[in-house]
């Protein structure tokens, strides 16, 4: 697959997004109602006071022609009016605006209906186009891929060839097995199979509510060339409501809700939120701890029924109405209980791959405990190692689980420093990592 740097974007889907989302000329041309971009504009007046064109364009993600034809509009309806022309600038540039008492009762109205004040929305229809074109499912991955994407990582062929076969289905995955076995730190990785860039709206617009899908702690921009240009009149590239992203993974836990799942209206801020799995649309939602949430495990799988079958997913906005979306992304259940506690086999055929962790050999323990050992700088020890899985493991019969090497080599680390002391690590001092590591449980005797 296609490598992009931080400025570069696959070129196939650019183009594609292109023909999909040019620069709108025009109101027109936004898909939106004069009265949502007039009312939005006004509110972006009443939140600053005073703004000129680079602002206006700053805040609204609009074009200079498209808000001169907004502005033509409110002037004329007298909510707005001219406040002079701000010096060293041009006659376009420099008009400053500014709201009238009638635009100042109009932006509190609107303010009161919605509290949103961003970029101008994208339309709800030309996202759902939006989200087909940049679908996840569209690539092939291969073994190269696999071991391309997993250089480094202790992982067995076979466990590598089900995971790559599985994403290529397009079908829900589910990762189980015992705790510590890498689950969730391999399901993360699987992002990187898909380096394309994406364009993520700020907010989409469903009728007259507005709903925030770019999320800074979900998506990471990109370098987007268009994005850097300042032209007022800019009627090239792509759409300025849309930024260029890469795809995002978003992992959620014990603290998942159901109402996470849903669009959720905040009465206070009167704004929409949208729910995770819009937010992680073309690219990668992982359920980790899963049987852990607040809901039951057969409440929040029964969730998924309808979007894993159809593809498509049915948001709730309150009152009776509700919006159908593309469900575009990999979706991955992650769990250290046994997958027939959490549902029924009826549920679990409809996830298409289950795949099981378990503990290492040998020979993958030592591996790991190589890159730890370069890792924090210390000479690596066979006969240390030897002593570690003969004299601790074996001797207590605790199995090899990925993540011990890097917490026992950085405890015992730890107590050499506090003691002053340096050089390789002694038996000793792995011994005592281990004992603080590990519960014990002669405590009762």
């Amino acid at each position: 697959m296609y490598a992009i740097s931080d400025s570069d974007a696959y070129p196939s889907e650019r183009e594609a997004v292109e023909r999909l989302a040019p620069q709108p000329r025009s109101i027109r041309e936004t898909g939106l109602a004069d009265n949502l971009l007039g009312d939005l504009l006004c509110k972006h007046l009443h939140d600053a006071g005073v703004l000129g064109m680079p602002q206006l364009v700053e805040r609204l993600a609009l074009t200079g022609a498209v808000l001169e034809e907004i502005l033509a509009f409110l002037r004329k309806d007298g909510r707005v009016e001219v406040l002079g022309q701000a010096g060293g600038q041009t006659a376009a540039q420099g008009l400053r605006y500014g709201l009238t008492e009638r635009g100042r009762s109009a932006a509190r109205d609107a303010l009161a209906r919605s509290g949103y004040i961003g970029a101008a929305p994208y339309p709800v229809s030309s996202y759902r186009s939006l989200l087909k074109v940049q679908t996840i499912h569209h690539g092939r991955i291969t073994a190269r891929d696999m071991r391309a994407s997993f250089g480094g990582v202790v992982l067995s062929e076979g466990m590598l060839d089900q995971l790559g076969v599985a994403l290529n289905s397009g079908r829900a995955i589910m990762i189980y097995g015992p705790a510590g076995t890498g689950k969730t730190y391999i399901s993360s990785r699987l992002i990187r199979l898909f380096a394309e860039a994406i364009w993520v709206p700020y907010a989409i617009a469903i009728n007259e509510a507005v709903i925030e899908i770019y999320d800074p702690q979900v998506h990471q921009r990109l370098d987007d060339t268009d994005a850097q240009q300042n032209s007022l009149m800019l009627s090239e590239g792509i759409d300025r409501r849309l930024l260029c992203c890469k795809r995002p993974v978003l992992i959620t836990g014990g603290e998942l809700s159901m109402e996470q799942l849903d669009i959720r209206y905040d009465p206070f801020s009167r704004q929409y939120q949208a729910p995770l799995q819009l937010k992680a649309s073309n690219g990668l939602f992982i359920i980790d701890d899963m049987g852990r949430q607040r809901m039951a495990p057969a409440e929040l799988l029964n969730r998924w029924i309808v979007p894993m079958e159809e593809k498509r997913d049915f948001l709730n906005l309150g009152g009776g109405r509700h919006c159908e979306l593309p469900f575009d992304l990999v979706l991955v259940f992650s769990t250290n209980l046994n997958p027939l506690e959490l549902a029924d086999e009826a549920f679990l055929r409809r996830i298409g791959y289950k795949l099981h962790f378990n503990y290492l050999k040998a020979d993958e323990y030592e591996r790991i405990w190589r890159q730890e050992c370069e890792r924090l700088g210390i000479a690596y020890d066979p006969v240390l190692l030897r002593y570690v899985l003969q004299g601790l493991y074996e001797t207590e019969g605790m199995p090899l689980v990925p993540c011990h090497p890097r917490d026992l080599l950085g405890m015992a680390q730890d107590r050499q420093r506090y003691l002053d002391g340096d050089g390789p690590l002694s038996p000793q001092e792995l011994e005592w990592a281990w004992r603080n590591y590990f519960i014990q449980l002669d405590f009762l005797g």
